[in-house]
């Protein structure tokens, strides 16, 4: 029989190799946003099972791999509409999205304006409030008041 520190060990040490994996795929969303990735190729990349993957992502990052993978995608998308030089059809194929509706949709959720708006507010308050995009569980950003 193990002794009961063996199993604390094995279990730490499994956990360690969970969050290096799961560091892999968030590296590999992080570089690859652009490309058409899914949950069965994320895990088969680093020998996990795709449920599995997307349990251990959520507790480790807070978001599902998708969320995490749209927030990156929106993130570059706002860099391009500030930009100004692309259309938003373009900005959304630019940054991997399948459709134009699924990131509309997204842009204006994390966002909190749509992308043809946020492309002709290139400066002012407005601009700098929507230059970061919402993330899941973060609070809003307040304006200090100086006295």
């Amino acid at each position: 029989m193990c002794h009961p520190a063996w199993a604390r060990a094995r279990a730490a040490a499994q956990r360690l190799n969970d969050l290096a994996r799961l560091r892999r795929v968030r590296d590999r969303i992080d570089r690859e946003y652009a490309q058409p990735l899914d949950i069965e190729a994320l895990a088969h990349g680093v020998n996990m099972a795709a449920g599995h993957l997307s349990r251990e992502f959520r507790l480790a990052y807070g978001q599902s791999p998708y969320a995490y993978l749209m927030a990156r995608r929106i993130e570059r998308a706002t860099a391009f509409l500030r930009r100004g030089d692309l259309g938003v059809a373009e900005v959304c194929f630019a940054v991997g999205c399948p459709t134009l509706g699924i990131f509309s949709a997204r842009f204006t959720e994390l966002v909190g304006m749509p992308p043809g708006a946020y492309r002709g507010c290139t400066s002012g308050a407005a601009a700098q409030q929507a230059a970061r995009p919402i993330r899941i569980q973060e609070a809003p950003v307040t304006q200090l008041q100086i006295a």
